[in-house]
């Protein structure tokens, strides 16, 4: 789109243009750029014997390998620099590949929308560190309306109205914490700085097409996401909802994590469960049993 990165931009192998200005001041660090590329070419016996076809392709393969990791920045310049250093062996692997061309191709095309906006699909990493984080929301799908998806699970930017999942969490939240009142909005950047990773599984949406990512690669990469997070550190609460995040979430360790699991706040189903789960004051009895400060969920 115009005036916008592809999200596959993030991850292209290629370097960026430089001036003649700026090449003349780094042309130093061009020769050893190319030092280092030509030193995987073995030299030429003593008899300067042509190389073979084998030699060949054996020689530009590794030229290529190397230029590739001198040229190459695999982390997305809007993602998180703990979460690219935490997440980067998923970059280079055939499935997140893919699933870059597959939503660059849906950005490129002229009838079609992609929410959200190619800065804003990582902004869940934005906000704090990934050792930071506290509690684990888990959405399904970015909103497909309009002005809608930032980033953040279940988020809208203001003054977009916060949609109908999003109201009954605030129904909870009035009846589960003290002095929580509704904010006005529906921007949940504050607890994402607090450490409350709102994690959506698919990252991106066609337009007015609900789930019409699904099963594109994003869940394997936000699996792990999930994966890192039991793994590496201890006592976060997640704090699932719906069959899908149950579903989800089972690979979690639960000898170092808390899980809570309740029904979906969406309106079919947040009168089955939701309401009245107090996960949020739970959430806060959890951090402060594991020594970590609680959630402030009143500073929206």
């Amino acid at each position: 789109m115009i005036g916008q990165k592809t999200i596959n931009s993030f991850f292209s192998p290629v370097c960026k243009k430089r001036t003649s200005k700026d090449l003349n001041e780094n042309a130093e660090d061009a020769k050893e750029a190319k030092r280092k590329c030509d030193a995987v070419e073995p030299e030429p016996g003593p008899s300067g014997a042509a190389l073979s076809p084998e030699q060949l392709e054996r020689i530009a393969r590794n030229k290529k390998v190397a230029q590739e990791k001198l040229c190459s920045g695999l982390t997305p310049p809007d993602m998180g620099e703990s979460w690219g250093t935490a997440l980067s062996a998923e970059f280079g692997k055939p499935y997140f590949k893919q699933l870059m061309k597959f939503v660059s191709e849906e950005r490129e095309r002229h009838t079609v929308t992609v929410y959200p906006t190619a800065e804003e699909v990582f902004t869940w990493t934005q906000t704090c560190d990934i050792q930071h984080v506290k509690v684990v929301i888990l959405g399904q799908d970015p909103y497909h309306s309009p002005n809608q998806a930032h980033g953040l699970c279940f988020s809208v930017k203001k003054p977009v109205k916060p949609p109908p999942s999003l109201e009954n969490m605030f129904k909870e939240l009035a009846s589960d914490i003290d002095g929580f009142k509704h904010p006005g909005h529906g921007d949940l950047t504050e607890w994402a700085k607090q450490g409350v990773l709102l994690l959506n599984a698919v990252l991106t949406v066609q337009a007015h097409k609900a789930n019409s990512h699904k099963d594109k690669g994003w869940e394997t990469f936000t699996d792990a996401v999930v994966q890192w997070l039991s793994k590496n550190l201890t006592g976060v609460v997640f704090m699932l909802w719906g069959s899908y995040a149950h579903k989800k979430g089972a690979a979690i360790n639960q000898k170092r994590h808390h899980v809570l699991k309740a029904v979906h706040p969406s309106p079919l189903s947040a009168h089955r469960g939701f309401f009245g789960c107090k996960h949020f004051s739970k959430a806060n009895e959890f951090l402060g049993n594991s020594g970590k400060s609680p959630i402030d969920w009143k500073a929206l």
